[in-house]
Formats: structure tokens, sequence, C-alpha cells
């Protein structure tokens, strides 16, 4: 069945599959306000990995002291900590903890000048649970602060709630922005208030019903807080996408049958709706790759989004085609028949780019490369302390250890000694390596196992850290494990950086096939490829230059790491390469179409830009808009992403969709289209002309 029957034939029974619709939004949508406080704030570790293991046997044989445990700091210039105010302060605090089942006993550790105590209440749950113990901790611990005594409550549990706390406030602060921008460039692109309104029908329809079922699958496993902030952008995003090309190639079907409403609706799906899909299993085929990372978060960001897509994506292929008809020009504006049909300025905007091509795609590839080499020296890490601000608990607490124990107080190294391992050998190896402070006694737990636990003379978010834990696994005895804060953190990064290949090279050879699926073209699959590489590879030169060389700090109010966040290259280069490639679907299965009937790969091109160059410009702009405003709000991930996502739209759709793709396909020619006999019987006849 095509996809033009398709949409006919929901198109003819419109009234029952709105009510489908409808009745599933609804039904779902009852579960999804839950889905933010059943999200998880942690899950950020690598499946199999030394720190794992170690901070499971923590759990498991020494009372869950671990990397999770809950961390009450206080600290006082005038009082000493065993005066009678402080101690009461301590007390008040240690109830606080005694009454959470999920903690074990809280532990004092006295600074060496006395004026600072450090109480740890070990994790008897797991780290989702321990961050949701910190969240509700927060506000009576930090109620026993005053003039005299700063109380703050810290630790990985607490650093996660008070970033989740953060990204909540700058999610609603850019919704707040995002949604009259959307709808402002919506009436703007389309010219009337009721074709305006029809992507914010289908993304909502899609992403409602998507979060439901999220909601369900948080009934039976965990998922990243991450999961909601990335499917609500990525299917905000390409819902709009989607409603402007299939309701703009709608608009000139009915232009050209307008008597025939319902074969316009199958003209439509037939053209714009099988670019739609293709464009759409692009995504999800890129949004899979994510998936080969053993990092929870990872796989769980990937999972909600692919969701929240094919929910979109349904939407746009049942839902939209019984929305489409005459009444999409209602409360038109002036212009609301502009491009509806072939629009002759972007015909000569073509034609004066093929006059010029070769000088025009040299000038463009130039510029993308420049933009790119910045990432000759890019440096990665995970978030530190100071992507949350200065006044939160989790990041006083963190200072005050680091001045009262060092600098690697905050983030203590723990070294598990299996058993018919020398213990004190161990302690004496690990306290003789360069970079360790101090070595606390070791302690004795279940099983024959002893922990050994070490502070760094290095802050725990620093590059010397890292390599410490490197250096620490090298020089002790097999079968001993090196865990913590600062070793997780550090095989998060190692993970990442080891399958950031792995994961784009899928990507790529994923895209190409699926490229040469579509459009039976082996020149057009290699070069859709390369130009996506090109505006992804520029978008996070702008991103190492802003946020790791801090470029952009002062403007965006944020204090630069010297790194981007470790998960930056390989997830966000599987979203940027799956919205560029949204692109190239749209504008290249638009050349296909008329090329299959002229044959002429000049007018192809020329066809392509006059029917869908005004709808990448305006979804360009809605996602510009969407990513940047994500840019200015949140957290430092959040900014990173919105810039570097923000900037690969702008450049992929005005540089490389609307100059470079013309311009090399018109040097190209013909052979632009050429595909072997061979492979012409193996592939499935694809074809974009109705």
């Amino acid at each position: 069945m095509s996809l033009g029957t398709i949409g006919r034939w929901a198109h003819r029974h419109r009234p029952g599959v709105l009510v489908s619709w409808a009745v599933l939004a609804i039904g779902l949508g009852f579960f999804a306000p839950r889905l933010e406080s059943a999200l998880s704030g942690a899950m950020w570790e690598v499946n199999g990995s030394d720190s794992l293991a170690a901070r499971q046997l923590i759990e498991r044989d020494f009372g869950g002291y671990s990397s999770q445990s809950a961390v009450v700091v206080f600290h006082s210039d005038t009082l000493a900590a065993d005066s009678a105010p402080f101690q009461d302060r301590v007390a008040r605090a240690t109830a606080l903890l005694a009454a959470r089942p999920e903690l074990s006993p809280a532990l004092p550790q006295v600074s060496a000048d006395g004026h600072t105590v450090m109480l740890q209440a070990g994790a008897l749950v797991d780290p989702t649970t321990a961050v949701r113990v910190a969240e509700d901790l927060a506000g009576p611990v930090g109620k026993l602060s005053d003039g005299s005594v700063t109380v703050a409550l810290t630790g990985s549990p607490a650093f996660w709630g008070d970033f989740n706390s953060v990204n909540r406030d700058g999610m609603f602060r850019a919704e707040l922005v995002t949604w009259p921008i959307t709808a402002l460039i919506l009436v703007v692109a389309f010219g009337s208030l009721a074709a305006a309104g029809l992507p914010l029908v289908l993304t909502a329809a899609g992403l409602i019903s998507a979060m439901g079922i999220l909601f369900g699958i948080t009934q039976v496993m965990d998922l990243s807080i991450w999961t909601l902030n990335f499917a609500m952008m990525f299917a905000l995003a390409l819902g709009i996408d989607y409603a402007l090309f299939i309701v703009t190639r709608f608009r000139g079907a009915a232009h050209a049958t307008p008597h025939d409403i319902n074969g316009a609706v199958g003209v439509t799906m037939d053209t714009a709706g099988k670019a739609v899909l293709f464009s759409g299993l692009t995504v999800l085929i890129s949004l899979s790759a994510v998936l080969l990372v053993p990092v929870p978060a990872f796989r769980s960001m990937a999972a909600g989004m692919m969701l929240a897509v094919g929910f979109v994506l349904l939407a746009a292929l049942t839902l939209l085609p019984a929305l489409l008809g005459p009444g999409v020009n209602r409360l038109a504006l002036p212009w609301h028949s502009a491009g509806d049909h072939r629009s002759a300025w972007w015909a000569r905007f073509a034609e004066r780019v093929q006059a010029r091509s070769a000088i025009l795609a040299i000038a463009v590839v130039g510029a993308l490369l420049l933009l790119a080499s910045p990432l000759l020296g890019l440096e990665t890490g995970m978030p530190g302390i100071n992507v949350l601000p200065k006044d939160s608990q989790a990041r006083v607490g963190y200072d005050i250890l680091g001045q009262a124990f060092g600098p690697g107080g905050p983030g203590p190294l723990q070294v598990i000694v299996p058993p018919g391992t020398d213990a004190a050998s161990v302690a004496q190896t690990v306290q003789g390596t360069p970079g360790i402070a101090a070595v606390f006694p070791t302690q004795p737990g279940g099983e024959g196992y002893n922990l050994v636990t070490a502070i760094a003379t290095t802050d725990p978010s620093s590059k010397a850290s890292s390599d410490l834990v490197s250096s620490l696994r090298r020089e002790l005895p097999a079968g001993t494990l090196v865990g913590g804060p600062v070793a997780e953190n550090h095989d998060l990064d190692r993970t990442l950086r080891q399958r950031a290949p792995v994961v784009i090279g899928t990507v790529l050879v994923l895209g190409f096939l699926l490229l040469l699926f579509a459009l039976r073209a082996v020149f057009i699959a290699v070069a859709g490829v390369i130009f996506n590489l090109l505006s992804v590879g520029a978008a996070f030169g702008v991103g190492a230059l802003a946020f790791q060389h801090g470029w952009a700090a002062g403007p965006m109010g944020f204090e630069s790491q010297g790194y981007l966040t470790s998960w930056a290259p390989l997830f966000f280069f599987t979203l940027v390469f799956a919205i560029s490639m949204d692109y190239t679907v749209f504008l290249l299965a638009s050349a296909r179409e008329h090329f299959e009937r002229s044959a002429d790969a000049a007018e192809a091109i020329q066809g392509a830009l006059a029917h869908t160059a005004r709808a990448i410009v305006a979804a360009a702009g809605v996602m510009v808009a969407v990513f940047f405003t994500f840019a200015i709000a949140g957290t430092l991930p959040m900014k990173e992403m919105g810039l570097i996502l923000g900037t690969a739209v702008l450049l992929d759709a005005l540089l490389v969709r609307l100059v470079l793709v013309p311009a090399v396909l018109h040097l190209v020619g013909t052979r632009a289209w050429w595909l072997p006999r061979w492979a012409g019987h193996v592939l499935p006849n694809v074809r974009f002309a109705h």
C-alpha cells in the first residue's frame, strides 16, 4: 500500500482518524504530566566498568559509603566544630539523615583546622532513588544554615538533584520563549493561522502520546531526566519540519487540482509524505546507533527520542492527511498563497548559484572547513561542579570540602582490595603514587574485601585527577578496583571517547545506505553524507570556540570548563547528523522527483529549490529559534547542545542545502544520478514523481 493510498484513506475517513488520535492522545496524555517526576537524575555510569563494580561492592560490603552517599558539610569561620551551636546543627542534620531508611548511619569527620565537619551517610538504594532522597533532604538541610554556621548537602546525588532543578528551571524559561517565537515563525511561513496551528497539533499529539508510554516504561525501568528534554525538543523541531513540508506540498497540489482535494492529499503523501518517511527513518537510524554506548543515561535518552520521533512520524503520515483541506487557508494573511507552487524567486536563485557553481562550492567548503578547524584541539570531560550556580547547595558544600580537606576532598578515590591481596601493601602503593595527598586507614568489609580511601592533590574535575586513576590502575595488583566519583567520570569519558568512532561510523554508513535506498544514486548518497559532515564539523568548531575556549562565556553567562562535555561529540553528532539528513532528504527527494520527470539535472535542482527552499528556510528558522532559546537557558550542557545544534541547522540550511548542494550537483550534472545497473536490480524502485 502506497503512502498516497494511506493519505487518501485517512482524508476520506477523517472523523474516525481524528477521534482515534484524540482517544490515543487523551488516554496516554493522562499519564504524561507524571513523567517528569518519574524520571531519574542519575544513570551516568558505564556498564561493566571497574568503577561501577567498585561502587556495587562498596554498597554491598561497606555500608553503602560509595560515590552515591549523602554528604552534609558544616563550616564556620568563627565557631569551632566542638562548640555547642555547631554540634547542635550536626545533631539536627544527623537526625534528618537517620530518619531516611534509604541511608546508612552518618559518620562524621572533622577537618584539621577544626572549623569544618563532613557528615557522610551511605546510600542503601540505587542511584535514582539516592538522587530523589537528596532532593527531599536539600530543603530541610539548607534551613539549618544561619549567619554563624553554613550547612550544605553535597555529594553526587545532591549534584544531580541541583543539576535537575536548574535544568527544569531553564527548560521552563526556554519553553516560555520558544512557543511564541515558534508560533510567529509558523504564521509568517504559512500565511494563515489555521495552517500555522497544524504543526503544533501534530507535535502535541505525537509528543503527549510518547510521554504517556514513557511514563509506563518508568514503572519497570529507569529513564534519564534528559529523555524528556531531548524528546520534547526533537519532537517539536521535527514535527514542525514534517508539517511544513507536507502542507507546503499540499498547497501546491491543491492549486493544481482545486476540485479534487482528496487527490491532492494523495499526491502530497506520494511525494512529500515519502520524503518525510525517509527523513524520519534516517533520524531513527541515527539515534539507534547511540544504543551501542553502554551508558544507561544515553540508552534511555536515545530510546525516548526514538519513541517521540516515531509517534510524530506516525502522526505526520496519518493525522496530518486527515487535517488537510481547504481549511488550511482559513484566517489567512495577505501573503498566504505565496510559494504554494513553484517559486520564481527561488528558481532564479538556483540559476544564479549554478552560474557561479565552482567558485561558490569552493567558498562554502572553505568557510565550513575554517569553522571546523578548532576541532583539531578539541578536549572533552564530564561536567564539573561549576556547571551549577555558585549558591547551589551541592556547589557550596563542594567548595567548603575543597578548602577544608584539600582540592581532592570532594571526590575521594576508593580502592577495593580483593580477598587474598595484601591490603597494607596496596595502601602503601597508593600513598606513594604521585598526586595522592592522603590515605585513610584501611577499612575491612564483608567477604574478605578491604577498602582503601585516598584524597588526591587536585580537583576531582581536573585532567590530573583523571590521569591519576589511570596511574593507580597500572600500578595496583590485578583484581584491585579503583572507584569513587573521579574514577566513574574517568570511565565515562574514556568510554565515550572509545565508542564515538564506532557510533559515528555506524551513523555514516547507515545514512549512506538509506540515501542510496531512497534516492537510487551513488554520488548523491556519498555527497549527502559528506555535506552533512561539513556542517556538523563546522558547528562543533563553533562550539569548541564558544565553550572550550570560552569565547561565549560572558555573553551566554557560564563558566568555561576548558573543554566540551564528554557526551557532546558522540551524542550531539548523532542529533546534528539526523537533522542535517532531514534537509538532505527533503531537498534531494524533490530533486529526484523533478529528475524523474525531465531527466534534466539542471532543471531538477532548480525545481527542487523552487518547491522546497521556502519550507526549508522556514523549518530551519523554527529549529534555530528553538535551539538557540535553549542555548540561553538552563545548564551548561543544555547551552552546548542548543548552540551546536542551532549553528548546525543554520549552516546546513543556508549554506549547504541552498548553495553547496545546487552548485555541486550542477558541476557533476547527470552523473550525479548514476546508479550501476546491478544495483538498480537489487534496490527497490522508489519513485518520488507522481
